[in-house]
């Protein structure tokens, strides 16, 4: 996995500030890269169950193949969006709570 556990937490963070965050979530969903955004959508999808975490790779490539519109859009549009990370980080292995809770601490 090439996108950092703490850049999805962060994206989490933002995503549960609403309105708020918003600016800040597609600002910073833009600096990402190609592969970071298509690996955050894998991750989207296997948190709301459309891909099993074994299908990582194969999750990966369709977002790579299905992108067209901008990423953090497509994500906004998911009113459960910091929900689906978190269970994607979590079927991935990563303790999601833990992750946020080091950004909070750090910032």
């Amino acid at each position: 996995m090439q996108i950092a556990p703490n850049k999805v937490a962060e994206i989490i963070i933002l995503a549960r500030e609403g309105d708020r965050g918003e600016a800040e979530l597609d600002a910073f969903v833009q600096r990402l890269s190609e592969e970071e955004q298509a690996e955050l959508v894998a991750l989207f999808w296997i948190g709301r169950g459309s891909f099993e975490a074994e299908e990582w790779a194969d999750a990966v490539q369709t977002a790579i193949e299905s992108a067209s519109a901008p990423t953090e859009d497509y994500l906004k549009g998911s009113p459960h969006l910091a929900d689906h990370l978190e269970a994607g980080l979590e079927a991935l292995g990563i303790d999601s709570s833990a992750v946020e809770d080091d950004l909070y601490r750090a910032g």
